[in-house]
């Protein structure tokens, strides 16, 4: 079967961006994403924007709409986030089955995250987004918890029969073992209402979500925002409600001795700002579990998009699951250790 976004085509864009008085000049660049499509796009008048399509039955109109608002709410805040552009009052666009978006283009390179002062600088930047998310909860989007990213992934793989049968048992007992010590942690068991602001005591508040190294561009100077050298931060579609840490753990690498410094770091900076909560950092093995888990559901559950296979070839086959079984026994291992501590 065709998948969605085979009819996206470069003609397609042009007019979704027509359709928003946007004259692209014909020049496209497919920019990296994988769960959407977006293109930088030169238009007539010399300028460029990027334009972002989302994948299809992903998020409805109202979560991306709260994507765009809570971007929205940290630019008012000169928080140096890229959020979309409003056009003709909107910042949610439909086009020929589609649902885009159009935002400014910028440009940047990844962070040097070895240089405690970029780490600091990056802490700062976060806490300015967690003090603009936790006014109030998100309504739409989903909440980060062991129920989403754990449970329902698990079950989907397996009635998916996604799992190898030489590796599934294993796979299995080990993925149960994991989610029963991930669900130990109140704060990713979903209480009473999902957008219940305080869960084990420990607050919950919208996030980026998915605050890897890839989604902070650093230039050394950005006129359009005003601002001198530093990060921006990028891609908020995975933007969900959840505890603050998962917002730094995933600029964590190396050692035990490598991320305690660079949680050092990341913490120094944030506390400048806002108040860090110590309890959270006991959430970083079962948050970096939860992922393991909902990545590989992930690349299930996209394998009928032709770019997924092209870029993800090792993905499925036995050697993969089995490395999955190794990485989720570590895991139980790291979520019995003492955390880390700043």
């Amino acid at each position: 079967m065709a998948h969605a976004f085979e009819a996206l085509t470069p003609t397609t864009v042009l007019d979704a961006l027509d359709s928003v008085e946007l004259r692209g000049d014909g020049r496209l660049t497919a920019l990296s994403s994988y769960e959407n499509r977006v293109y930088q796009v030169q238009l007539e008048d010399g300028g460029a924007v990027v334009a972002k399509f989302y994948r299809p039955q992903r998020w409805s109109d109202p979560q991306i709409q709260e994507e765009h608002d809570f971007a929205a709410e940290l630019m008012a805040a000169e928080v140096p986030a890229v959020g979309p552009l409003p056009l003709h009052g909107a910042t949610l666009h439909h086009f020929g089955g589609f649902s885009f978006s159009v935002s400014p283009r910028r440009g940047g390179r990844p962070p040097e995250l070895d240089d405690g002062e970029v780490l600091e600088w990056i802490g700062r930047f976060l806490a300015r987004i967690h003090t603009v998310g936790a006014k109030r909860p998100f309504i739409s989007r989903p909440r980060l918890d062991v129920q989403s990213f754990g449970v329902e992934s698990m079950q989907w793989l397996l009635e998916h029969d996604k799992v190898p049968l030489d590796v599934q048992s294993a796979w299995t007992k080990v993925c149960k073992n994991a989610i029963d010590m991930v669900a130990a942690y109140p704060a990713l068991t979903r209480a009473s209402g999902i957008n219940d602001t305080e869960t084990g005591g420990i607050r919950l508040l919208r996030l980026h979500g998915d605050c890897h190294p890839g989604n902070i561009l650093w230039t050394p100077t950005d006129a359009a925002l005003a601002a001198g050298p530093g990060p921006h931060f990028v891609d908020l579609d995975d933007a969900r409600c959840g505890p603050a840490v998962q917002d730094l753990w995933m600029l964590l690498s190396g050692d035990r001795t490598q991320r305690t410094r660079q949680l050092g770091m990341l913490v120094d900076g944030y506390e400048q700002f806002r108040d860090f909560d110590r309890n959270e950092l006991a959430l970083i093995e079962p948050l970096r579990t939860l992922r393991l888990i909902h990545y590989s559901a992930w690349l299930a559950r996209r394998w009928n998009d032709p770019t997924f296979p092209v870029n993800f070839p090792w993905f499925g086959s036995s050697d993969y699951w089995q490395g999955q079984v190794q990485m989720l026994e570590e895991q139980l291992e790291a979520m019995q250790e003492e955390p880390l501590i700043v």
